[in-house]
């Protein structure tokens, strides 16, 4: 990734100065719907407008992909820019302070960036493949813990997939009873992130597409923890992926005995 040259610093301007978007609560109200609680605002493609913009015109050899657009022209074994411009739409929309901003680069299909912004907290999450990870430029690692009974256990309820409500919310029982609470965020990439910094002990969710967690993925795995699908393996960077996450006894012991 050197050889591209990649301005760390100036990412993090783009993502800050992106992220005063979020306060636009009239752009919040400006609301299509994509599919079944699937939602996209004019905030949505304000971020992803400027983020884009500032991205082509800084590095124009390097491709962009991003939830709000059309993929279908991009070449995943060359550099490519990964981004959701506002992870936790519908945390948006109602003004419940629990979305951020993610952004990936992949190259040949490996993430080796990651960054997301928390515009409300003003907390940047920063990873570079090899170098760790880091809140606020103080490194991070994720948690110790290695029983379930001491872990907080973040899940996602998969809003896009409510046919398997009945199954999800079973496994959730179970964890519930196992674990020392659960948590529903409503955002993949900050969930990920407080993996990452140990706030949180473990996370996992079905369907998630690159955009929610590429840059999240790298967090973890930079911050010393693993990033699985749920048959256990290593989780790749496929344009879908079902996730589970966690440090490498907490994130084992999920796809082993309950995923």
């Amino acid at each position: 990734m050197d050889a591209v040259n990649i301005n760390i610093e100036e990412l993090e301007h783009f993502l800050r100065q992106a992220g005063n978007l979020f306060q636009d609560r009239t752009a919040a109200g400006q609301i299509q719907t994509k599919g079944i609680a699937d939602y996209v605002t004019a905030v949505d493609y304000a971020v992803q407008q400027y983020i884009q913009e500032h991205l082509e015109a800084s590095y124009p050899y390097i491709q962009f992909l991003s939830e709000e657009k059309a993929n279908q022209e991009i070449d995943q074994s060359g550099l490519v820019w990964v981004l959701d411009p506002v992870d936790g739409t519908t945390n948006l929309i109602h003004d419940y302070h629990t979305s951020c901003i993610s952004l990936a680069l992949m190259g040949g299909g490996e993430v080796v960036l990651g960054m997301i912004y928390n515009p409300y907290s003003k907390e940047l999450f920063q990873a570079k493949k090899g170098c760790g990870s880091y809140l606020n430029g103080e490194r991070i690692k994720v948690s110790g813990a290695t029983q379930m009974e001491e872990s907080l256990i973040a899940i996602g309820t998969s809003p896009y997939h409510k046919e398997k409500a009945d199954e999800n919310f079973e496994l959730f029982k179970r964890l519930f009873l196992d674990c020392q609470d659960i948590r529903r965020s409503g955002s993949a990439a900050l969930d990920l992130a407080h993996v990452a910094c140990g706030r949180l002990e473990g996370y996992f969710e079905i369907g998630l597409k690159i955009w929610d967690f590429a840059a999240g993925m790298l967090l973890v795995r930079e911050a010393g923890g693993s990033v699985l699908d749920y048959s256990g393996a290593q989780a790749d960077t496929s344009m879908v992926n079902n996730i589970v996450a966690g440090n490498s006894e907490v994130s084992r012991l999920l796809a082993s005995k309950y995923l």
